[in-house]
């Protein structure tokens, strides 16, 4: 039987981390056969809507909650099974969904859910041999110890970094990447590589490709823009599932295929930030700019 591989999924808010996670995981249990979990640890509780085809999951803090305390709810309270392609029912692989959740906005910790919940899910026998992956989606940065749980720990062993050629999106993979650092050795977490979610930016596939060969890893993907992702989330679906021979859902079957076969796992070399800033300048500032018009107003 093959081992449990735990990965997670990383990247600044916004940088579409949760659409891209759940569209490979989707291709990689359709296609690949592959059995999986989804432990969402986002506040937001979005990182399981398009398997679930719902708007929101009850997350483990809410059933918490609702019910006292967390050692007063039931593993399949907390635990959905994935809908239609991605249920126990089909030919192919399942997967199953959780979500740590939060609390409301500008109340308590977010992080503690992720922890909370990581450690009910443990308790309560979440992990099970059937499993061939476990994925946690992670906010954002690691500077919060409840979201950098999955590194801290060695919940994870296998990080992938959502970036795109955007500024602060690369300044996070870097962060990111520092947490992987620290804990690399305490933990046994390992950068997997980069993960671009194109936004059409400057000579963007080559700046994601130097900067992952300064972190020491690989991009192991660059997923094009494309608006059948947005077709399909309107629906509360994957692209795999919603629009199975468009272009996109190729893809997420391309990146599925290269992480089940992925095998370079490293200790990553952040950059200093003077150095991320002049690998921008260097690939960011190719088109010519009239400097003359700068910071005028488009009316005058």
């Amino acid at each position: 039987m093959a081992e449990l591989r735990q990965i997670a999924f990383y990247g600044k808010g916004g940088i579409g981390k949760s659409t891209t996670s759940q569209n490979t995981l989707a291709a990689m249990a359709h296609y690949y056969g592959q059995k999986i979990m989804i432990v969402g640890c986002d506040p937001k509780a979005d990182s399981t809507r398009l398997i679930l085809h719902e708007k929101a999951q009850d997350t483990i803090l809410q059933l918490a909650a609702d019910a006292g305390t967390v050692e007063d709810i039931e593993l399949d309270e907390a635990l959905k099974e994935g809908a239609g392609m991605f249920s126990r029912d089909t030919a192919n692989g399942w997967i199953t969904c959780t979500e740590s959740g939060g609390p409301e906005p500008g109340v308590g910790c977010a992080g503690r859910g992720v922890i909370t919940a990581i450690n009910f899910l443990e308790e309560e026998g979440a992990y099970t041999d059937e499993l061939d992956f476990v994925s946690y989606d992670v906010l954002g940065d690691v500077v919060c110890g409840g979201f950098a749980m999955p590194i801290r720990e060695g919940k994870a062993q296998e990080i992938y970094i959502v970036m795109s050629g955007e500024m602060m999106a690369m300044y996070a993979a870097n962060n990111i990447s520092k947490g992987i650092l620290k804990y690399a050795n305490t933990g046994g977490v390992r950068l997997a590589g980069l993960i671009c979610n194109a936004r059409m930016t400057d000579r963007e596939y080559d700046l994601s490709n130097a900067l992952a060969k300064r972190l020491g890893t690989q991009m192991i993907h660059f997923v094009p823009r494309n608006n059948a992702v947005q077709h399909a989330e309107l629906r509360r679906m994957t692209v795999v599932e919603f629009s199975p021979n468009n272009d996109q859902a190729k893809e997420y079957k391309e990146l599925a295929r290269k992480i089940i076969a992925n095998d370079l796992k490293v200790i990553p070399t952040p950059l200093e930030m003077d150095d991320l800033e002049a690998l921008l300048m260097e690939f960011g500032l190719d088109e010519e700019v009239d400097e003359e018009n700068i910071g005028k107003s488009a009316e005058a």
